[in-house]
């Protein structure tokens, strides 16, 4: 399968992982953290604002998956884990890079940390949760919450394989029609990385990315791959409105995507306002960015071009890598910004309108669910730490209003770069 050739990806080893005894677990599973929760990180924030690889989607993550002995854990409160100090591991090292400006976790926590005392919260760093999924598969999820900037920010890598029931397989065929139907169960494989970002300030932006991976196999022959797909994007949701924001953000994207194929961005950044978008409110989720599925050597948008399976990964990880330059500058402009009660209390409504679409219609939290031994506390990792439901909300309705600039923009989605 395509995933034993990734290995090529995988970084060497500087060091020996450290064995650490990691505190008991209120929730039952396995934590850890970087051996000090009081350290900050000292980074250079103008260098990560300005560049750096987001993850280089999950190249060594499936190669970690992959080799034959790979670490694990009991899953159980003070189970051992390992700490690198930056030394590649699997999973966690598709997101523990030695060079801090590729480093998604530490970018964020060296934004948290920059932050002015406010009086109220603490700067907090990453709780680092390795998990193992006893039906098949593996991945780590590192959590946030609480801080000075980020109210809740996460960092989701899974590596996971099964085999789908023939119901499973004919409900996934509604949304890619490269999934073959066989009376048999299917084995698949499939891996990914999402991150959400949820800003305490209501000027600065939520922020979602996902790329991933799936591949079938044949049940009389799993070595054998009978389908396979790349998917993947991210997009900006802001509670105020912002035009220099969403232009940045959707220049830098466009940039990524251009470096392979000029015709990905204008037709997923469509594809983005189509798919976050909440029929029962008549609205997208946010400003957009690019959004695509199913992406294989025979898509249509390729024109007859059938370019390989590695051609496309390296536009997943192109597109991944855009991320920290695509968001980190705005968080950094925003995150400092006054702010009044009122305008705290339209981003908790706003967050609403999030968790309703992630709980209604996104694709990927609707298949984790339905996964046999899905885990729900990663698969709701996203969902804010504090939302508001408030019946006949008229803020978003007083004309002239910054609330109402926001809604107009929802619903009549913009053309952001040449």
């Amino acid at each position: 399968m395509y995933r034993h050739s990734l290995r090529l990806a995988r970084p060497a080893v500087r060091s020996a992982p450290r064995v650490l005894r990691a505190a008991p677990s209120a929730r039952g599973y396995s934590t850890g953290n970087n051996g000090n929760n009081n350290e900050q990180p000292k980074v250079d924030l103008k260098r990560l604002a300005l560049g750096g690889a987001a993850v280089g989607l999950v190249a060594a993550l499936a190669a970690g998956y992959a080799r034959s002995n790979p670490t694990r854990l009991d899953g159980t409160p003070c189970v051992e884990v390992i700490e690198t100090f930056g030394a590649p591991w699997e999973p966690v090292h598709a997101i523990e890079q030695d060079d801090p400006k590729d480093h998604i976790v530490k970018t964020l926590e060296a934004v948290e940390a920059s932050a002015p005392p406010d009086g109220e919260h603490e700067a907090q760093t990453f709780l680092r949760d390795h998990w193992i999924r006893p039906s098949g598969g593996e991945g780590s999820s590192c959590v946030l919450q609480g801080g000075r900037v980020f109210e809740k920010a996460g960092v989701n890598v899974s590596i996971v394989e099964g085999k789908l029931s023939k119901a499973m397989q004919t409900h996934m065929r509604q949304e890619h029609d490269s999934i073959p139907i066989s009376d048999e169960p299917l084995p698949y494989f499939a891996t990914g990385i999402s991150i959400v970002i949820h800003p305490r300030n209501p000027h600065a932006p939520t922020c979602h990315l996902n790329y991933r991976y799936f591949e079938t196999a044949d049940p009389k022959d799993p070595s054998k791959t009978l389908a396979w797909w790349f998917g993947g994007g991210s997009d900006l949701t802001p509670t105020y409105f912002y035009p220099e924001d969403a232009e940045h953000f959707h220049a830098t994207l466009k940039e990524a995507c251009d470096k392979h194929d000029p015709a990905y961005y204008p037709a997923y950044k469509k594809w983005c306002d189509r798919y976050f978008y909440l029929p029962h409110r008549k609205e997208t989720r946010g400003v957009g960015g690019i959004f695509y599925d199913d992406l294989t050597s025979t898509s249509p948008i390729h024109g007859g071009k059938n370019p390989s399976q590695e051609d496309i990964f390296a536009f997943a990880k192109s597109a991944s890598a855009s991320f920290l330059p695509a968001y980190v500058p705005i968080v950094l402009r925003r995150m400092n910004t006054p702010y009044t009660p009122a305008e705290r209390e339209w981003q908790l409504i706003r967050r609403g309108r999030y968790v309703e679409f992630n709980l209604l219609y996104d694709r990927g939290t609707k298949f984790g669910l339905n996964v046999p031994g899905a885990r729900i506390e990663s698969i709701l990792m996203s969902l804010p730490e504090t939302a508001k439901w408030q019946y006949m909300c008229p803020t978003g309705d007083v004309k002239g209003s910054r609330e109402e600039e926001l809604i107009k923009v929802l619903k009549e989605p913009r053309e952001w770069v040449k």
